[in-house]
């Protein structure tokens, strides 16, 4: 056996990756050197006498500290195993170029494959040629992560197929998506089958001129696509030819990895404009021609918008008369009434009504009920809408005694009180009744919010209290 350091024909790398001794002459040693990425000697006893590493695969690193060790220390649990059956085996084994792959650890962390072919020695012991399997392993992982990868992919496609299916089918809107370039039927959803008179699997991959009377491939999709330059354009007016329905086609053109594509909007020629649109014009209509006074306040209340009937009661001439004034102008008192109502539809959204004099440009009052509602737009900004009804009697009595809203019962009673006592004692316990009135009317009105019924009577609050507590009013409508 000679010593690696013996050997004058290798070159300083050679020699750095070659430690221990082989069984053989110093020319065979080259031969092992170069023909194997990695060469072990291991005597009888697994122990490593001498190890050589092929110059092109220096990522093996140097490994002159396994000689002297027993090489079950540099082998994976199952690679030992394979290992120990393998010796035993060996003298028996008919094939003896047979392979034999063994993984190496070193360091605890550093993981590496290599083939062996196992050669019996004179000296005893057994001579391994191994061949580096570390390229072969990472082509490998990275077709696995490929494969790994590529399912992932195919498991993303089969659920946005999926998606786009349970879209479509769900939309009540008719839609056919077409291969313009072929003139066919790339798919639709079940609404436009029915529309033309079929199922969706006797259209799909068919020719899309064929689904119409009269229609050619060529002069269909070039009309198809002079309409969809058209902005808000009519559509084009088909016939389908399965159940002679009368259809509008309304084209979109889009592109998807580079190929272009023809979406189809269905409608019946009779249907008219699209449900959302259709409310729209009506709820327009209805708001200029409602009889009922409708204004459209920002959060601060000022009118952004108002119907004719609104610049009716108002006495305006034209919108812009009250366009930015606040709505508390019109109100005979004024930011009291006003509070009190946003107060309401900001805590339960509406009210449903609210009694109040509403006053004119001009001066004139007109006595009102109020509806409102909070409303919120898109950008989150906060306004209010006001329905303000006109409920002043149209039938008042032709002849009338008394003082307006005061009944006959009321004034008798007061007129058999005449010789009672004196006059100043009548109008003193009148006046007394009329206040009473006057505080349970302002009560009921706010609400029982005494500080805004004050401010309606022009009263302080503690002056309020006493006045309740006067006509006994603290007991009968809530606790003080």
């Amino acid at each position: 056996m000679h010593g690696i350091g013996s050997v004058t024909r290798q070159d300083r790398d050679t020699q750095r990756l070659q430690a221990g001794a082989f069984p053989a002459p110093a020319h065979v040693q080259d031969l092992i050197a170069t023909a194997a990425d990695l060469v072990i000697w291991a005597d009888a006893q697994n122990v490593i006498c001498g190890i050589s590493v092929n110059p092109n695969c220096a990522s093996l690193g140097c490994l002159d500290h396994w000689v002297n060790r027993p090489i079950e220390h540099f082998l994976t649990e199952e690679s030992q195993e394979k290992f120990a059956l393998r010796l035993k085996t060996q003298p028996t084994d008919t094939d003896k170029s047979r392979s034999l792959e063994l993984n190496h650890v070193d360091n605890a962390t550093w993981e590496f494959p290599i083939r062996y072919t196992l050669h019996e020695v004179e000296s005893g012991g057994v001579l391994m040629l191994g061949r580096d399997m570390q390229p072969i392993a990472e082509v490998q992982q990275r077709l696995v992560k490929e494969q790994m990868a590529r399912e992932r992919d195919l498991q993303r496609l089969r659920g946005e197929r999926t998606f786009y299916r349970v879209v479509l089918e769900a939309a009540e809107t008719p839609l056919i998506l077409v291969e313009p370039q072929k003139g066919r039927i790339r798919d639709l959803n079940g609404a436009a089958a029915a529309l033309l008179g079929t199922k969706v699997e006797a259209l799909a991959g068919n020719a899309f001129a064929q689904a119409f009377e009269g229609r050619r491939r060529g002069e269909l999709l070039d009309t198809l696509q002079a309409a969809s330059a058209e902005e808000g354009g009519d559509g084009v007016e088909v016939t389908a030819r399965r159940n002679g329905k009368v259809l509008t086609l309304h084209p979109t053109y889009f592109r998807a990895a580079g190929e272009l594509f023809l979406l189809c909007r269905l409608m019946r020629l009779d249907q008219g404009e699209p449900t959302g649109h259709a409310l729209a014009q009506s709820l327009s209509a209805l708001f200029s021609a409602s009889s009922d006074a409708i204004a459209l306040t920002d959060g601060r209340g000022d009118i952004r918008e108002a119907n004719e009937a609104f610049l009716v009661l108002a006495d305006a001439a034209q919108m812009r008369d009250v366009k930015d004034r606040g709505l508390s102008d019109f109100l005979a008192r004024g930011a009291v009434d006003f509070k009190l109502i946003v107060d309401q539809a900001l805590h339960r959204d509406r009210l449903r009504s609210y009694s109040a004099q509403f006053t004119s440009v001009v001066g004139t009052r007109t006595s009102v009920e109020i509806s409102v509602a909070r409303l919120d737009n898109a950008a989150g900004e906060s306004g209010f809408g006001f329905i303000i009804r006109d409920v002043t009697p149209t039938d008042l009595p032709e002849e009338s005694s008394g003082p307006v809203g005061v009944s006959d019962d009321a004034m008798k009673n007061v007129m058999d009180l005449v010789g009672t006592a004196s006059l100043k004692e009548l109008v003193s316990a009148t006046s007394d009744v009329i206040e009473k009135l006057c505080i349970e009317t302002a009560v009921q009105l706010t609400g029982n919010n005494r500080v805004a019924a004050a401010e309606m009577l022009g009263l302080s609050r503690q002056s309020l209290y006493v006045k309740l507590r006067k006509h006994g009013l603290l007991s009968s409508d809530g606790v003080d």
